[in-house]
């Protein structure tokens, strides 16, 4: 059975400004994740208990997972830098 996917408006909003081939790749992905969340390149925050990241080229996607639920929250798509996984407030 599918997960249920939330998509905070911030990240589309984000995705306007990348080149149009890496935000239909990033949409390519979005659309898959409620089949299978821990498919793919992702790997688990450390220091965070339900957040992951799955990297597509040179930007991450950043989702959290209730696996009791079923239900996966994509809180973040952005490229990779020096300051991407700095501890959220």
């Amino acid at each position: 059975m599918p997960w249920e996917i939330k998509i905070a408006k911030r990240v589309y909003k984000e995705m306007k400004r990348f080149p149009k081939r890496d935000s239909q790749q990033i949409m390519e992905v979005l659309e898959y994740l409620p089949e299978n969340p821990y498919a793919g390149d992702i790997e688990k925050l450390a220091g965070e208990i339900n957040i992951w990241r799955r990297r597509v080229g040179a930007y991450r996607i950043t989702y959290e997972l209730y696996q009791q639920n079923q239900f996966i929250v994509v809180l973040d798509v952005k490229r990779r830098t020096t300051t991407t996984y700095k501890k959220r407030k």
